[in-house]
């Protein structure tokens, strides 16, 4: 039996980011490419949804401090939620907070081009967690925070083995 492609792994987000993430800026909605004539015409932006849940897509940039290759340490994640996601932690400085998913997912991707390709993997998960303010990681106990726009988030991002 093969894998079929774009097939989701579940992973836990204490195994797959050690260390946490660090959310970068804020989020903002995945739009679909427009090209010069939509725009002209004055077509409206479409955002994105995901093809298996059918949520909308939101976009931010992350930074995992556990990497070593400061090429492949930040990336863009992708999260899915009806309405735009709130993250559950504090800025520690302006634009930077620490984030921890919940319901995480891995599809293996292939990036890089010629002869310098490499094993990528797109994350998605389903909501954020609290984070535990001494290690910047996630609380551990499973409990995702439910409010306003926690709820249903989830992510995805193209990170090297």
């Amino acid at each position: 039996m093969a894998i079929p492609k774009g097939h989701r792994f579940p992973i836990d987000f204490d195994e797959a980011f050690p260390q946490g993430l660090v959310m970068v800026g804020e989020i903002v909605p995945d739009t679909e490419y427009q090209s010069r004539e939509d725009k002209a015409s004055g077509r409206p932006v479409r955002q994105r949804t995901d093809e298996v849940s059918g949520a909308r897509q939101w976009r931010l940039s992350v930074t995992d401090p556990g990497e070593t290759n400061a090429k492949r340490a930040s990336f863009s994640v992708t999260l899915l939620s009806e309405v735009a996601p709130v993250p559950t932690s504090a800025e520690v400085l302006p634009g930077i907070r620490p984030i921890a998913l919940d319901g995480l997912t891995a599809e293996p991707r292939l990036s890089g081009t010629g002869e310098f390709k490499y094993q990528a993997y797109a994350f998605r998960a389903s909501r954020f967690r609290a984070v535990d303010a001494g290690t910047g990681q996630g609380s551990g106990n499973g409990k995702a925070v439910s409010g306003a726009g926690s709820s249903g988030s989830g992510s995805s991002a193209a990170k090297a083995a």
